[in-house]
């Protein structure tokens, strides 16, 4: 394990075990469901209508995985790199009585065979601890059976940008968008590193991995807001959170 890796999983495991003082909060909230948001089941109506076997990769506390479930999946296993995560999510799972199973794992490189999902779902502050994004593309690719989608809804990777005043939207005089990386400085993961990835990075990732993209949708509402901050870069104006949806094609040629 490379060193930033090793700092950043040292740096979650520490974070993780806040899912782990507040598990009854987490309890409640995977069972209600509520932390798919709607944009996102607007968007995956259409697979989860087909009660697809779902991959999650960075699957973190695994409330997405329980409301995924309830919206159709047939199941869910989730990768975590964090150990204290997937036994946490693995107890609300089965305190749930939800076919959601949990391994630890390093990515890319997902140690579960090949063609095993109908669906990988991932994002909500994923892509940014992924150093080698076009050996992860293809090891989705590797995951999915022809035909098989890939969902990413995620932080926007212009968002690390903007600063949290809350009269006017600055830019951050210490960021920038083309860096490949910067130190978060934030809750939940104070400390780690952050790689960053452009739009077109990730659009170009993975159609070079030969995935087919169907929906590529920017947001202005962020998919977290820390608690306690009131940012003007949260008004509207600026992107904040994207969401896409791409398949691997059934047949090549």
């Amino acid at each position: 394990m490379d060193p930033t890796t090793r700092v950043n999983r040292d740096a979650w495991e520490s974070a993780s075990r806040k899912y782990v003082r507040e598990d009854a909060e987490m309890l409640a909230v995977a069972t209600s469901g509520a932390s798919l948001l709607p944009t996102e089941r607007d968007l995956l109506g259409a697979v989860l209508r087909t009660s697809p076997r779902v991959v999650h990769l960075q699957s973190g506390n695994g409330t997405d995985d329980v409301a995924l479930v309830r919206a159709g999946a047939r199941s869910v296993v989730g990768v975590d790199y964090s150990a204290v995560t997937v036994r946490a999510a693995q107890r609300r799972a089965d305190a749930i009585g939800v076919a959601c199973r949990y391994v630890v794992g390093a990515l890319p490189g997902a140690p579960l065979a090949d063609g095993c999902a109908d669906l990988v779902y991932t994002g909500k502050g994923a892509l940014i601890w992924i150093p080698d994004l076009p050996a992860w593309a293809r090891d989705v690719v590797r995951l999915l059976r022809p035909g098989g989608h890939l969902f990413i809804h995620e932080e926007h990777p212009a968002a690390p940008l903007w600063t949290w005043d809350e009269d006017e939207p600055r830019i951050r005089a210490d960021r920038s968008y083309f860096a490949a990386s910067h130190v978060n400085d934030s809750f939940p993961a104070g400390g780690a590193v952050q790689v960053q990835h452009t739009l077109g990075g990730i659009v170009t990732a993975l159609t070079a991995a030969g995935l087919r993209i169907h929906q590529l949708h920017e947001y202005a509402e962020p998919f977290w807001r820390m608690g306690g901050v009131t940012a003007a870069a949260w008004n509207g104006r600026l992107p904040n959170a994207y969401a896409l949806l791409a398949s691997r094609p059934a047949h090549v040629g």
